[in-house]
């Protein structure tokens, strides 16, 4: 079955569902999460920290996150 036409390009080649992007929070902090789908990650700007996706999949584990170098 194809994605919807109206569904982001990133988001299709991520496989992440756009509803499931839509409520997860960051673990750490409960603080909300920018997808970067150039990197593959949910970004929480609060914690410093970058949540893989692996195969549509987003890890949420503090211990699999990537620390951020620059938070602004």
């Amino acid at each position: 079955m194809s994605p919807p036409p109206d569904e982001p390009a990133a988001t299709r080649r991520s496989g992440v569902d756009p509803k499931l992007l839509e409520i997860l929070v960051c673990p750490a902090t409960h603080g909300p999460l920018e997808y970067d789908a150039a990197a593959g990650e949910l970004i929480s700007r609060k914690a410093g920290l970058a949540y893989p996706i692996r195969d549509g999949i987003p890890i949420m584990l503090v211990s699999e996150a990537r620390t951020l170098r620059d938070v602004p």
